[in-house]
């Protein structure tokens, strides 16, 4: 049985084998994956989906006072990703405020106030709604009244505690801008109350409701919110205070180049780790073979991927190279940052890091524009447009062949195994033409394009040694299962023969000593 299950232990054995080298493959596709997403935000992603993903569309507002005005204090602006770069002159003249008026005193706001009927609230433009109030409600059961239909109303109440025996009941609009109406109903609940007088007007009103007003570049507007996020597309103002008389805070939008470092860094340590990866494969131990832990030794698809990512850090990119980040290698081939270097680079010329970085499309014509992009970017080519007579696009082509290109509306987009595979150009003008289009493929867009094509969980290399990997260890498993089934089948057949052969040789030994007495008492009798 031993003999036989020794061919099960050798499949066990390769089944450990493949297992371990699956876990390797896994570990080195985390690794390029980590590389690929660094990679992929400087690469200048395509598509309006990955604009986010862009640290060189990151954008910050920084803001200066012009004149003696606290700009912080007076103004926060958010920006979003890709907003058009910009300067702004910003005065803000009123801010906006809720609508506020306040009831008569109450000796207690615990104690019940024998008032019942209904009143309904409500804000200009929105929904009025009906509150009920019973003998038995205190001031504080009136005001949770109140704002149970808070947001519905656009009106919320609290009570103010003026004194120890002195509480007001104050109404305010939810949001600022929006003046309340209120009217009494049966009971007339709110002239009790103190909230409107006989004539149905505010007793005491604390504040009147106001909008926001700004001038942007001398243009004045008015908002009913102090967060204005209308004014200028991808940009929210949160006004604070108002600006004094002849000062105003000059907004700047402007790239955020603290995002474009951090990506840097991100890929510098997803390259670090991936390098320690590689070396700990090529271990050897003393007498000069691999190391147990070397699953990859020798392996081809590491050493595919190590040449194409030490080729893309190399590359020269026009006269630049990754040494214009303050990057370099040290002596074990990891990537070593000089901050001072980057820090320069990015204040001083961030056009030259994104060119060295990212994949870029230059268009003799602005008419032109790329939506999304293949991997492998075409040779320079002049792309012909053809228009109707209305304007409308009809074709494209390049040296006359428009079976490279379909158009859908105002898009070209290139044919399924031509070399425009993948890209997609918007044109938006309206004139036949020709327009000369040539690429840049940076540094970011080959690690990206390298390390995608590897470590790709649905088409990558890795995925695909993986799955056979598995694949494979699915039929050895199942032929060790067989084999040990059958051996163990064989081992109780054996034990049953061996116990028939102990049944029939106990059962000979007893007709044996049968026999041997009935001689012996024959022999006696003699």
């Amino acid at each position: 049985m031993q003999a036989k299950l020794s061919r099960a232990d050798s499949i066990d054995l390769k089944v450990t084998s493949n297992e371990a080298k699956i876990a390797a493959y896994q570990s080195l596709q985390s690794l390029l994956s980590d590389i690929g997403t660094a990679a992929q935000a400087l690469r200048a992603p395509s598509g309006v989906a990955a604009r986010d993903d862009d640290a060189f569309l990151d954008r910050s507002a920084y803001l200066t006072a012009v004149g003696d005005v606290d700009a912080s204090a007076s103004l926060s602006v958010s920006v979003e990703s890709g907003t058009e770069e910009g300067t702004y002159d910003l005065k803000i003249l009123q801010l906006a405020k809720a609508h506020k008026v306040a009831g008569s005193a109450q000796s207690s706001s615990t104690t019940a106030l024998g008032l019942s009927g209904t009143f309904t609230l409500g804000v200009d433009d929105g929904e009025a709604v009906s509150v009920t109030i019973d003998e038995d409600m205190t001031l504080a059961e009136i005001a949770e009244a109140v704002n149970a239909d808070s947001d519905t109303s656009g009106v919320r109440a609290t009570v103010l505690k003026v004194s120890s025996d002195s509480y007001r009941l104050v109404l305010s609009s939810v949001d600022t801008g929006k003046t309340i109406a209120a009217t009494d109903g049966e009971g007339g609940v709110l002239a009790s109350l103190g909230v409107i007088d006989a004539e149905g007007a505010f007793a005491d009103e604390l504040q009147e409701a106001k909008d926001a007003i700004v001038s942007l570049d001398g243009v004045q507007v008015s908002r009913d919110s102090n967060d204005i996020d209308d004014l200028i597309e991808g940009m929210t103002f949160r006004l604070y205070q108002t600006t004094p008389d002849d000062t105003s805070i000059s907004v700047e939008v402007g790239a955020d180049v603290s995002g474009v470092k951090t990506a840097i860094q991100s890929l510098v340590d997803a390259y670090n780790a991936f390098r320690d990866f590689a070396v700990s494969q090529q271990t050897l131990t003393s007498s000069g073979t691999a190391s147990s832990d070397s699953v990859l030794f020798g392996d081809g698809t590491l050493r595919s991927a190590n040449s194409s990512i030490y080729d893309a850090l190399n590359k020269r990119i026009g006269s630049e190279a990754m040494s214009l980040l303050g990057l370099s290698f040290d002596e074990n081939n990891k990537l070593v940052l000089d901050e001072t270097t980057l820090d320069d680079a990015l204040l001083d010329d961030l056009d030259a890091v994104q060119s060295l970085l990212s994949f870029q499309m230059e268009a003799s014509s602005s008419e032109v524009m790329l939506l999304s992009r293949g991997k492998e970017a075409p040779a320079d080519f002049t792309l012909a447009i053809t228009t109707a007579a209305d304007g409308t696009l009809t074709s494209a082509s390049v040296n006359g062949d428009s079976s490279l290109f379909t158009v859908s509306g105002t898009r070209i987009i290139g044919a399924e195994g031509s070399p425009y595979e993948g890209f997609t150009f918007v044109y938006v003008g309206s004139k036949s033409q020709s327009i000369d289009i040539s690429f840049s493929t940076g540094i970011a867009e080959l690690l990206y394009n390298a390390t995608d094509a590897l470590a790709n969980t649905s088409d990558g290399t890795l995925q695909t040694l993986v799955d056979n990997l598995d694949s494979t260890n699915d039929d050895l498993m199942a032929k060790s299962d067989t084999i040990r089934s059958a051996a163990e089948t064989y081992r109780t057949n054996l034990t049953n023969r061996y116990a028939q052969y102990q049944a029939a040789i106990a059962t000979a030994e007893s007709t044996q000593d049968y026999l041997t007495a009935l001689l012996d008492q024959w022999n006696s009798s003699s």
